[in-house]
């Protein structure tokens, strides 16, 4: 199913972006050395039940997963880069944590994460990581143009990752979203420029580069949601929400100002 959403649902993205964004940067502010994953779940859990909002995770079951979800927001540390389930583990100065939050408001969910290291250990390599994906987000919405095609978002998002001398895996990627969390398009991390999906006003996207060291290969943990690296090697994931709008596409998961 791909949605296009009315001027008064993308009104309503807005808010929800706003909502997710806003969360993300709460958490990650109050993170440090010690933290419980527990701890931000249950931080995420009370935010989003004071907006009036709904947690797109808690509630989840999909075929990749053992489900339901059980959470309230993904916490993937070090070689851990997808669907991170919390558990009792608490943080390390160095740790490199990736938050994935996904949230329903008003009939319109939006979904991002970030990445960054946990205290004053700033490993160059995990930095790079990071930075890569945010670069090559970047790119990415730079080509997520009205009569665009999906594969023009994921060439530019691709040739990003590849010239940072990273591994692409194509099994999980990108994809719509509107009102349920995970739609169609599917946008892979690496692509053919001119091929797929043709972009219209109204189609909200997430967007979402990650990468792991040195490897393309996923394992699963025993939990039968956390996605690791198949060597250990350490991971970043970005991701914003955006919306394809007549002048151009608009970023909905940035934080209240």
């Amino acid at each position: 199913m791909i949605e296009i959403l009315s001027s008064t649902e993308l009104t309503q993205a807005t808010r929800t972006g706003a909502l997710v964004g806003t969360i993300l940067q709460t958490l990650k502010s109050r993170t440090t050395v010690g933290t419980n994953l527990l701890d931000i779940d249950q931080w995420t859990k009370a935010m989003i039940a004071d907006a009036g909002a709904q947690s797109c995770y808690a509630d989840y079951e999909a075929s990749f997963g053992r489900g339901p979800f059980g959470h309230y927001i993904c916490t993937a540390v070090n070689d851990a880069v997808l669907h991170g389930k919390p558990s009792n583990h608490t943080l390390a100065d160095g740790d490199l944590l990736t938050l994935d939050l996904a949230v329903l408001q008003g009939g319109v969910a939006a979904d991002a994460a970030i990445s960054f290291i946990v205290g004053d250990t700033q490993p160059a390599e995990s930095l790079a990581l990071i930075a890569a994906t945010e670069r090559a987000l970047t790119a990415g919405i730079a080509a997520a143009q009205p009569g665009a095609h999906i594969g023009d978002i994921s060439h530019a998002i691709g040739t990003v990752l590849t010239a940072a001398g990273y591994p692409i895996n194509t099994d999980f990627g990108g994809h719509g979203i509107g009102s349920t969390m995970h739609q169609d398009p599917h946008v892979a991390n690496t692509g053919r420029p001119g091929r797929g999906y043709k972009l219209r006003p109204g189609l909200l996207l997430a967007l979402e580069p990650w990468v792991m060291q040195d490897t393309a290969d996923l394992i699963t943990d025993p939990d039968g949601w956390t996605l690791r690296s198949a060597t250990g090697a350490r991971t970043a994931h970005t991701e914003h929400t955006i919306a394809i709008t007549p002048e151009g596409p608009q970023i909905l998961t940035l934080p209240h100002a």
